[in-house]
């Protein structure tokens, strides 16, 4: 009985993690990137001053290899080339949302 309930429960945070309710918030993203990557990384195109040895969020966007997921994890995985930012999940998937967005 109580592996039951488990799997049901399993199941119905699956269901609810997928709903487009806890979709990423590309536009959150954008707000989020301004405030904390903006310093470093060209990340609207009305943006006049950035670091010239990092790439704006339009170049990220147009990798070939690009996927939000990818993003998300990078920017949640501690490593030396940037500084450590206290984002959560629901933070990296939404500006990996709106780097997404750039790719259109």
């Amino acid at each position: 009985m109580r592996v039951l309930v488990i799997r049901v429960l399993a199941v119905t945070v699956a269901m609810v993690a997928s709903s487009p309710v806890w979709a990423a918030d590309a536009d959150h993203g954008a707000d989020l990137a301004r405030r904390w990557c903006a310093a470093c990384h060209l990340v609207e195109g009305t943006q006049k001053q950035a670091s010239a040895d990092v790439p704006s969020f339009s170049q990220i966007a147009h990798k070939a290899d690009f996927t939000p997921e990818k993003v998300a994890f990078f920017l949640l995985d501690p490593h030396p080339k940037m500084p450590s930012f206290p984002l959560n999940r629901l933070e990296a998937a939404d500006i990996a949302a709106y780097i997404s967005s750039l790719r259109k």
